[in-house]
């Protein structure tokens, strides 16, 4: 069978058009979500609206992706998988494909190339290098001191960009800056920590001036599962397509795209492939990272606890369900101010129906990673609107304990081997704080108060003692015990009744 390139692709399988030999785009992150969202919406944007808007794509640190990609004349499959059918088609709008580790001057002179009008992230949320006490500029972390003290040399993606941001501003040329990840209001954190960094790095006053007047950051939501890919991806593109692709994407059928339309030099018809323009970005973001994002890491980390390899299956398990609805109705729901229009009962039902998806075969480990960085995201600002409420957050406590035992188990608790599985950067971290801890609630304590949860959620001790409580009754009793106190707990609340 021959392998996907430029000469085999089959005809009419190109999703969208085919991009233009020149980018107009930058990105920085090239996995499977990117690869399943943003080109794909360029992809079809470009079937309406031509345009110079070639992805000139830059991964991290992995040739996974990159190899394979330059092998296939930058092409791939995108594998749709819904329940009751699957649709591959192949997308063309790469233009190049490197690694920014062994090549960060390539990164800064595409980033500071005049004809480059706009440089999309998927980094995650580790890659922004941001303090989980502060919300700041984390300046503890190696390689950003490091940048600081060298920034013509850097190492850190805020420390690249900004390298890079100081050489366009030779030009003058502006440029928009987009964050797909999942951060709260992603385009201005992203603007306050390059500001921070120039700061830091005294950079020159009209390097400054230059990003504050000419750099565009709007907000983004973006949303569509990507799973990881497996040899059962590739086996399903190659009955589909006749051809071999090494570097497949899977992902579900649905795809949401919501975009500040603030834009310093142009984009693709992006609004006419399916993206949402709104002025209420930050009140979708929420709703995803909270609504969807949120309980995805309730259902990650319950579902590991009781070994179960998949969030499919996972979320049939009874009890996960009835935990993560109780946690939508009760704790997420009252803390966001929907968009205008939004129908949060058909939103949630669609979810299920998303995360019910058994073709995707989306890891339960996977979505658990990282976990560290994440919760920030989706816990504290959801978690302290209700105690400032009078009322503790039983299942955003529960999520909290549900990753403490699977990621930082004590000893003489074994929290499973799909829980083992789980990426966790701050893992030794986590184990180092609770290293003289000799019980699952000191433990718990430890992790609350080393500085894994901002000072003013921890500042509410019903809450930290709340999660010392479910970590003990895991430790004990397992995940369905303690899932059915913290629902238990909800119900039997007098604050609930009023």
């Amino acid at each position: 069978m021959p392998f996907l390139s430029a000469s085999t692709t089959p005809h009419g399988a190109i999703i969208g058009a085919s991009a233009p030999p020149t980018p107009g785009i930058v990105h920085l992150g090239l996995g499977n979500f990117h690869r399943a969202h943003c080109a794909v919406y360029t992809a079809k944007a470009l079937a309406i609206e031509a345009g110079e808007w070639g992805i000139d794509g830059f991964a991290n640190t992995s040739q996974r992706v990159v190899m394979p990609m330059r092998a296939q004349n930058y092409r791939y499959s995108v594998l749709e998988l819904s329940d009751d059918a699957t649709r591959t088609g192949i997308v063309d709008v790469h233009r190049g494909a490197a690694i920014v580790s062994d090549t960060p001057e390539a990164f800064i002179a595409s980033v500071a190339d005049p004809t480059r009008r706009i440089l999309t992230l998927t980094i995650s949320e580790l890659g922004y290098c941001r303090s989980s006490r502060t919300g700041r500029l984390d300046t503890d972390i190696p390689a950003v001191r490091s940048d600081i003290a060298d920034p013509e040399n850097p190492h850190s993606t805020i420390g690249l960009i900004a390298r890079a941001l100081t050489i366009r501003s030779l030009s003058g040329e502006p440029m928009t800056i987009l964050s797909c990840d999942n951060l709260q209001s992603n385009g201005r954190t992203t603007r306050q920590l390059i500001l921070q960094f120039l700061d830091a790095s005294r950079a020159d006053e009209d390097v400054v001036n230059f990003v504050m007047r000419r750099v565009a950051f709007p907000n983004s939501m973006v949303d569509r599962i990507t799973p990881a890919t497996t040899a059962t991806t590739i086996a399903h593109v190659e009955n589909s397509l006749g051809v071999r692709d090494r570097c497949p994407v899977p992902a579900e059928e649905f795809s949401m795209w919501v975009l500040e339309d603030k834009f310093a030099a142009g984009r693709p018809a992006w609004h006419a492939a399916g993206a949402i323009m709104s002025d209420e970005v930050e009140a979708y973001e929420l709703v995803k990272l909270r609504l969807l994002n949120g309980s995805h890491s309730l259902i990650a980390y319950l579902g590991a606890l009781d070994g179960r390899e998949t969030i499919a299956q996972a979320w049939a398990q009874p009890f996960i369900r009835q935990a993560v609805n109780e946690c939508i109705e009760r704790d997420y729901l009252p803390s966001i101010t929907l968009p205008r229009g939004f129908d949060p009962k058909e939103y949630i039902e669609s979810l299920s129906e998303r995360w019910a998806n058994k073709r995707l075969e989306h890891r339960t480990a996977q979505v658990g990673s990282d976990g560290s960085a994440k919760l920030l995201q989706r816990i504290p600002v959801a978690a302290e609107h209700a105690l400032a409420s009078g009322r503790v957050p039983h299942m955003l406590a529960l999520t909290v304990a549900a990753w403490i035992c699977a990621i930082a188990p004590q000893d003489g608790y074994d929290p499973g081997p799909v829980a083992a599985e789980i990426r966790e950067p701050a893992r030794g971290q986590l184990t180092e704080a609770t290293r003289h801890e000799h019980s699952p609630r000191r433990a718990a304590r430890a992790i609350m108060r080393n500085g894994f949860m901002p000072p003013e959620l921890v500042a509410f001790a019903e809450f930290t003692h709340r999660v010392e409580e479910l970590v003990e009754t895991i430790v004990r009793h397992g995940a369905r015990a303690a899932s059915r106190d913290a629902v238990d707990a909800v119900e039997t609340d007098p604050c609930e009744e009023e």
